[in-house]
């Protein structure tokens, strides 16, 4: 199965001292045990780079170029890039009006733009709550893919 990782998953493997670090390791270490295959667009790589080249007193990772060049060589290995087509923007659009989104979701809407043309069902995100009016994806965090003990 392909599972499209959002960005905040990328930042928590870029950054050894956060809390959530091993944890989406884990997740993902589970993810190809399984078989599975993890992916990210461009939207993802842009993102990351918007955050990780941020100073860190204005949340974000305050990487160099250099560094964020490296953490990018590391996502584009790890991880299928499934680039951009023509159909994204067009059901970008219907999915920002069929909800009524506004503000900072658009961003997310056009994630969930690219599942939907690309044919990816599953977004790892811990930011799950961000997603939920998409009923048509099914959203997971690395934490629940761990097993119990």
């Amino acid at each position: 199965m392909l599972y499209l990782a959002d960005t905040n998953i990328l930042l928590r493997m870029a950054e050894p001292g956060h809390p959530m670090h091993a944890g989406t390791l884990a997740g993902l270490a589970v993810l190809r045990t399984k078989g599975d295959t993890g992916c990210v667009i461009p939207q993802n790589i842009m993102e990351f780079w918007n955050v990780a080249t941020r100073p860190a007193k204005y949340n974000g990772l305050g990487f160099t170029q250099l560094q964020t060049q490296a953490e990018i060589r590391r996502i584009e290995n790890l991880f299928q890039v499934v680039l951009d087509a023509p159909g994204i923007y067009a059901e970008w659009k219907r999915l920002v009006i069929a909800h009524a989104v506004e503000g900072k979701e658009v961003h997310d809407t056009r994630i969930v733009a690219a599942m939907n043309v690309h044919r990816i069902s599953q977004l790892l995100t811990f930011n799950k709550d961000d997603f939920k009016r998409f009923t048509n994806i099914v959203t997971i965090s690395p934490t629940e893919l761990q097993p119990t003990t």
